[in-house]
């Protein structure tokens, strides 16, 4: 008989960002259960699980709105124990602004940092002690607006994708420099293979251009810095995540048209499977509006997606490809799902 996917999941708890609350919220994974809200700075954006330390960090990037449309760039990234679900610390980044994008080297202790660029710097990342929870530099991506980043298994090299440059800044991590620039369309999510060969980068950038490029994932060699395949979607994708079975997900989002907006209406969106190895498409499966984040539990059994714009998050089984549940985060009156984590119980 086949184990149920929620098996052994007891006391593992899925984190999750309410953009809008703005709050994380915290799930039993076995059960779904909710088990606490905690308010945190406005706009959270990203999580990122710490299991040395067995900390939650989140990026607060604005005072309000979104990217291209806010009140003002936040400077904090606010450190959470997930245990008894407390800010232990919020860590000014001031004079850096607008964090997002969250990469945990735990071998290291290192964390990086994305953060948006100004009139006298470009953007880049901030890399922090994890231990200290102190800054200790920061790395140029020459783009203004660096998003999402990934680093290699290694620890060597770093990923950032750009909403409104033509390239991904590829970074050496040891140096602290930039050495490379793959030119994609405009980027949103990414993931590195496991064996550090090959970036997976969502593009082109959902709303830069009036009439889109080829949607799908771009392979970017990491020997070259250059694309050197695009697995095609139907849908523009924003979010990708590799799963420690070797399963590549892509978040499409749909939309049909609508006279009142460029962008069109909302509609269900996708979760894409491919396999990282093969490059093969593997299936398919609807999930909420708007599909921003991706995550998956650590035995890569399970996929959990959050729809910000329907503010739910979909808990996929990844072996069958069939929807085990949905988290209404809109309906605990806090709106816009949005990062995710992923916390096994204490050892």
């Amino acid at each position: 008989m086949q184990q149920s996917p929620r098996a052994g999941r007891e006391g593992d708890v899925l984190a999750v960002v309410s953009q809008s609350g703005p709050t994380v919220s915290f799930f039993d994974a076995a059960s779904d259960r909710l088990l606490g809200t905690l308010e945190v700075l406005a706009e959270p954006h990203e999580l990122c699980f710490d299991p040395t330390q067995r900390l939650l960090w989140c990026t607060s990037a604005y005072h309000s709105g979104y990217y291209h449309a806010n009140g003002g760039r936040r400077t904090e990234v606010t450190v959470i124990d997930p245990d008894t679900r407390r800010i232990v610390e919020v860590v000014d980044l001031a004079p850096e602004h607008g964090p997002h994008g969250l990469a945990l080297d735990a071998a290291r202790g290192l964390l990086y940092v994305s953060v948006e660029g100004s009139a006298d710097r470009p953007g880049g990342v901030v890399v922090v002690d994890t231990r200290t929870r102190k800054p200790l530099g920061r790395i140029d991506t020459d783009a203004p607006g660096p998003h999402w980043f990934a680093i290699d298994p290694a620890g060597k090299t770093g990923y950032a994708t750009n909403k409104e440059a033509p390239f991904v800044s590829i970074v050496d991590l040891e140096r602290g420099v930039l050495t490379g620039k793959a030119e994609v369309p405009g980027s949103e999510g990414l993931a590195v293979s496991a064996d550090g060969t090959h970036a997976f980068v969502a593009a082109p950038y959902f709303s830069v251009y009036e009439e889109h490029p080829v949607t799908g994932i771009r392979v970017v060699d990491a020997a070259t810095a250059r694309v050197v395949d695009t697995l095609p979607t139907r849908g523009v994708v924003l979010p990708v995540h590799l799963t420690s079975t070797g399963l590549l997900l892509a978040g499409e989002v749909c939309t049909t048209p609508d006279p009142g907006s460029r962008l069109g209406r909302q509609a269900p969106g996708r979760l894409t499977v491919f396999c990282a190895g093969t490059r093969e498409r593997l299936g398919e499966v609807e999930v909420g509006l708007f599909p921003l984040t991706i995550t998956s539990s650590p035995d890569g059994r399970l996929a959990y997606v959050a729809n910000v714009v329907s503010s739910t998050v979909d808990v996929i089984d990844l072996e069958t490809l069939r929807p085990l549940a949905r988290l209404d985060i809109a309906k605990l009156g806090e709106p816009g799902a949005h990062g995710l984590a992923y916390v096994p119980r204490p050892a």
